[in-house]
């Protein structure tokens, strides 16, 4: 007994001692170096194979078409030819064809974002009858390919008397766009009901409530879709070669399809025209890069 009390004793006295915490062994910390070699490897296998189309692209427009098809093939143009940009201007009539892209463009963005906010405003923020039934039609247009609307929407656009019209790439293009909703609703949820209840408080209509309030909030994700749908339009190409045959009021990939012949194509000339008309594509891109990012990031934290 009295051993035992002895022993009891001498374990209060000296408590056991606690391990210091130790680093992760030196084998996990290898294997995660690993790890993250391969992963950069392979973001960088596919940033290089996402970039090769434009490196191709930008080369072959400073060769002739001998150096084209040369094999093996010539990664490096020598000698550079540099006449191929005026050429191709000088081929087409590429400043109206940027014209037309620019301004069907510009209106096709303007409409889009006002009608997609508007809409989202709607369904994000006013309660009515019948508002989640809506939602998700909205939604299943998603999901539903041009291909498949192609035949009747051709007939009303030539029953309205549109064809070889400007007006048949706006109007249908410029009227609601399912994702610019969806989009725009989620970032609208996440704006606290009290701004709107104090606006209301104050005697603000449900317009001005949109138009002062909700838009100046909801600009990083105007933006993005703003982007989307500026480079969707810009490249859009069937719909154009659809409806459009005089020369004078092609967009700029109709124009670049001109320069394919029945017998021979001129690809040095359809590569230089090809690199100018990428040019506004990439300063949008280049300018408004974090709006994308900052948009898609709070609408997706928000929703």
């Amino acid at each position: 007994m009295k051993a035992e009390t002895v022993h009891s004793t001498q374990q209060m006295n000296h408590p056991p001692q606690v391990k210091p915490f130790l680093n992760p062994p030196y084998h996990r910390k290898k294997r995660g170096r690993v790890t993250g070699l391969f992963f950069h490897l392979m973001l960088t296998a596919g940033a290089l194979l996402m970039v090769f189309p434009f490196f191709w692209t930008i080369t072959s427009a400073l060769k002739d078409n001998s150096q084209i098809f040369a094999s093996p093939p010539k990664w490096i143009p020598h000698p550079a030819v540099w006449s191929n940009f005026s050429d191709s201007l000088q081929a087409m009539p590429f400043a109206g064809a940027y014209w037309n892209s620019f301004y069907i463009t510009t209106v096709i963005v303007v409409c889009q974002l006002l009608t997609a906010s508007m809409a989202s405003y709607a369904f994000a923020k006013i309660r009515f009858p019948g508002a989640n039934v809506l939602f998700i039609l909205f939604l299943s247009t998603m999901m539903i390919p041009k291909q498949v609307t192609m035949i009747p929407v051709y007939l009303i656009i030539k029953n309205l008397g549109w064809v070889d019209s400007h007006l048949a790439l706006i109007v249908p293009n410029a009227l609601l766009n399912g994702f610019g909703v969806f989009l725009l609703r989620q970032f609208i949820m996440g704006i606290p009901k009290e701004l709107e209840e104090a606006a209301i408080i104050d005697g603000a209509s449900p317009f001005r409530i949109y138009w002062n309030i909700i838009l100046p909030l909801i600009r990083p994700a105007l933006a993005a879709f703003g982007i989307f749908t500026f480079l969707a339009t810009w490249n859009n190409f069937l719909e154009p070669l659809i409806y459009l045959s005089t020369p004078e009021k092609f967009t700029v990939p109709v124009l670049l399809n001109s320069f394919k012949g029945l017998y021979v194509t001129d690809w040095s000339l359809m590569m230089a025209g090809t690199t100018i008309s990428v040019i506004p594509v990439l300063a949008v891109y280049l300018i408004a890069q974090k709006y994308i990012i900052e948009g898609i990031t709070m609408t997706g934290i928000k929703g």
